[in-house]
């Protein structure tokens, strides 16, 4: 370490892995390595508590399934697959849930047109050989009777589930307390580098913690991270989503038995049964830079569309109307594996995916740190697929915001 800069010596410590971001996808990848023994530090100011805290927890790769997306599907489907073990795994370390509830998605269409939409695409969801059912409007409402009687079809996906993701990233760290991660309640300043490495950051109180490795969780805040090169920073952006979570009265519950997508008048709503008598319904999309504001036009766009499918919303308690920022990137798919910097890699861009993606990610990135190669069910997501021209334009938000703090 001679040739490093003095500042860099000062109050300096190590650990074999630092993580940036403690998300879901941050706190799971730290809980596998430390608990194969390896030495892991997580940094972040407030862990859990930006864009994990504010999902809906869809598990939902056939439900979402966008044409031409093949190698995120694969990679989706290997996630949810994961999910039930993943979980069983936390809760036997925690005696706490992971909050996986497994009752399956009901697609549903309001009117002709959001039929004959639903139509096209549980026929390509057949031609991929995804399990699918087509139902009419009544075999719909029989799975679902406080559905509206208006409700003229629907597409039953018995694979895809949710989870409760508060619920997950509380189990979460828990499980990395118990297997002794170290976490940081501060932002990183920078990525500290050496050449052609990354080899350490930087915290806010201008602490320096060395590593053999560091891993880039920081969700949409990624692009935002100092002391990587320009050319190599990644095109993520913030991609604003708002959320309500409504309390169903006891006299009502189960208000719905499975997960809701529905499609009424061409506008997407997704409403999602939490045991206890909670129902959370998102979700708004809007290019609005870090502003996390929840506003008007939002939550009523919501509730409307809510009620046009499940009437009893105008009966259910507004608990809570929320933000947060999807780290998306030009494709929708996310960034893993190499960053062009020895020593660096990324586990970042999910997009909307992140919860669904959370046990494969942890595993895929866990198993490049331990064996030095990415696993090639991660090849197509490397950050090399971008351009320079994108890499370049990387940092581009709201040139209004203030820079950010680094979490997730």
């Amino acid at each position: 370490m001679e040739d490093r800069p003095y500042c860099w010596r000062m109050a300096e410590k190590s650990s074999d892995v630092v993580i940036i971001g403690a998300g879901l996808i941050g706190l799971a990848t730290a809980w596998r390595l430390a608990a194969d023994g390896i030495q892991v530090t997580v940094c972040d100011p407030t862990p859990g508590s930006q864009t994990s805290s504010v999902a809906a927890g869809m598990l939902a790769p056939v439900t979402e399934v966008e044409y031409g997306e093949d190698a995120l599907l694969a990679l989706n489907l290997a996630s949810v697959a994961a999910w039930p073990s993943f979980a069983e795994e936390l809760e036997a370390l925690t005696g706490q849930s992971a909050g996986l509830n497994r009752t399956g998605t009901l697609s549903v269409a309001y009117d002709v047109d959001d039929a004959a939409a639903l139509h096209r695409l549980a026929d390509y969801q057949r031609r991929l050989g995804l399990d699918v059912e087509e139902l009419s409007g009544r075999e719909a409402r029989k799975r679902e009777p406080l559905l509206a009687a208006g409700v003229s079809g629907g597409v039953w996906v018995p694979g895809d589930h949710s989870v409760d993701n508060r619920q997950a990233v509380a189990t979460l760290l828990r499980a990395t307390e118990l297997v002794g991660v170290n976490l940081i309640r501060q932002r990183v300043a920078r990525v500290l580098t050496s050449g052609t490495a990354a080899v350490g950051v930087q915290l806010e109180d201008g602490q320096s913690l060395m590593a053999d490795q560091i891993v880039a969780a920081a969700g949409p805040w990624s692009s935002q991270l100092e002391g990587i090169p320009q050319e190599l920073r990644v095109p993520v952006r913030p991609l604003k989503g708002e959320i309500l979570r409504l309390r169903v009265p006891e006299a009502y519950r189960p208000a719905l038995h499975h997960t809701v997508r529905a499609t009424a008048r061409g506008f997407t709503v997704y409403l999602v049964p939490r045991p206890g008598g909670e129902l959370v319904v998102g979700a708004t999309t809007s290019e609005l830079g870090y502003d996390t504001r929840v506003l008007a036009g939002g939550v009523f766009a919501l509730l409307r569309d809510a009620r046009t499918v499940l009437p009893i919303t105008d009966e259910l308690e507004l608990v809570e109307a929320v933000a947060g920022l999807r780290p998306a990137t030009p494709d929708n798919a996310p960034i893993l594996g190499d960053s062009g910097l020895d020593g660096l890699l990324w586990a970042t861009g999910h997009y909307r995916n992140g919860v669904l993606l959370t046990p494969i990610t942890a595993q895929l990135i866990a198993e490049t740190i331990r064996t030095g190669a990415l696993p090639e069910l991660a090849q197509p997501f490397l950050a090399a697929r971008f351009g320079p021209a994108q890499h370049a334009d990387a940092r581009r938000a709201d040139p209004g915001d203030e820079m950010p703090k680094v979490a997730t």
